[in-house]
């Protein structure tokens, strides 16, 4: 059985990356799932909600997943530093699963929002823990590549849940209920992981030796702040992971109601192609999740961020410029996609190579959690956003101005292509 230390692709690592990929999709048809069905939802909980209402109650409930997901994946990535990366991963699994069939049941928009922060409590986990145990078992020329390709089971995931809601929402204002009951079907991925994944090597080595040392380990996040260096790399991560997350989850929430707005002026079903565009815009997400890790492993790791950073601004000009009808916005929402969704991919390829194994999970699930703790107040803000900037695509090119502080956060950060993962 081929280790990362070997250089070889061998039957564990195609296993950790299958799950790894498996769990991360279903995370993303989870939080996907809301921002489609949002509108059907809040009608169905909220009869007769004005526009405003229904954006400041989708808001709302994304915010709420965005926290929980924050707090959860903090807790459930420093776990994954004691117990093992295998049991954080089935252990996260398992819980999104469950209140996801429960968020179907949501009576009023108070449950929905509480059990949208639950289910956020598990989905954070899951992410730095996949990526870990990724990072950890794959050989070092292969390892971007294989964190581009587990980063794209989000979109695989988005791309899947547009795909079901086109057929599903014809059947009635409560299907959108049918969205959630479908997200719980990766609790069968459980029983592959336990009987065909294997732990992390690094993992068990650094916990073997320090059994065998005796030594009394110090609290991860304790560690982290202690060790100038590692803080230092976390603070300015924690800046772009901010950004990447506050643009991504203001934009999905924007976009299925403009292109909706402009089909319907154009003689269109407006809630179809409101879906549709959530397939043009997950279509542009997977190009840029699985074109990252080639592109990280030629041009370098910094060259690649700077590249995509710098795309994200265009992408957001881009969409200013574009004229008002569906073929013009379409293209413009793919290109966006590529750059305001696809740029999530420079997390699991960077992030691993930044810390040591004894707190790389900590560190990653911290730096991508924080960023949504800080983000999960924009999904409400971008309500008031889009009135006092007057539409959509104002608002987009402000939110993708942002990564401006992304550019200046990298600069601080060191090249780490060719380089093993930190000890």
């Amino acid at each position: 059985m081929t280790q990362a230390g070997d250089g070889r692709i061998g039957p564990l690592q195609r296993r950790v990356l299958t799950s790894s990929f498996i769990g991360w999709m279903f995370d993303g048809f989870e939080t996907s799932t809301l921002i489609l069905v949002g509108g059907a939802a809040i009608a169905s909980l909220i009869p007769n909600a004005g526009p405003d209402e229904v954006r400041l109650s989708i808001g709302t409930a994304l915010s709420a997943t965005l926290a929980g997901w924050a707090v959860g994946g903090v807790i459930g990535s420093i776990l994954a530093d004691y117990v093992g990366r295998k049991k954080m991963l089935m252990i996260s699994i398992a819980g999104y699963c469950a209140f996801t069939a429960l968020t179907a049941a949501s009576y009023s928009i108070g449950a929905l929002i509480t059990l949208r922060f639950l289910t956020g409590l598990f989905l954070g986990s899951e992410w730095s823990t996949g990526t870990a145990l990724v990072a950890e078992t794959w050989p070092d020329h292969a390892r971007a590549k294989a964190l581009g390709v587990m980063q794209s089971g989000y979109g695989f995931g988005f791309f899947l849940a547009a795909g079901l809601w086109l057929l599903i929402q014809p059947l009635g204002p409560e299907a959108w209920r049918l969205m959630f009951v479908i997200g719980v079907l990766p609790a069968i991925a459980l029983i592959y992981i336990r009987r065909e994944v294997g732990e992390s090597k690094l993992w068990q080595e650094a916990a073997a030796e320090r059994r065998s040392a005796s030594i009394k380990r110090d609290f991860t996040v304790i560690e982290l702040l202690q060790d100038r260096e590692a803080r230092s790399r976390a603070i300015a991560t924690l800046v772009m992971a901010a950004v990447t997350v506050s643009v991504f989850y203001a934009i999905s929430a924007l976009t299925g109601p403009f292109i909706g707005a402009i089909a319907a002026k154009e003689g269109r079903h407006a809630a179809t192609w409101a879906s549709i565009s959530a397939l043009v815009y997950n279509a542009g997400a997977i190009v840029g999740y699985i074109s990252a890790g080639f592109l990280a492993e030629a041009l370098g790791r910094k060259r690649y961020m700077s590249c995509v950073f710098g795309g994200a601004i265009l992408s957001g000009i881009l969409m200013y410029l574009a004229p008002p009808a569906l073929l013009p916005s379409l293209i413009a929402v793919f290109i966006l996609g590529i750059f305001t969704l696809g740029v999530f991919s420079w997390m699991p390829i960077y992030l691993p190579e930044l810390f040591a194994t004894r707190i790389r999970a900590t560190a990653s699930g911290v730096v991508f959690n924080l960023g949504r703790l800080v983000a999960f107040p924009l999904p409400v803000l971008t309500a008031f956003i889009f009135s006092s900037l007057g539409g959509y695509q104002p608002t987009v090119l402000a939110l993708t101005c942002l990564y401006f502080l992304s550019l200046a956060a990298l600069y601080f950060l060191p090249e780490t292509k060719n380089t093993h993962l930190p000890n």
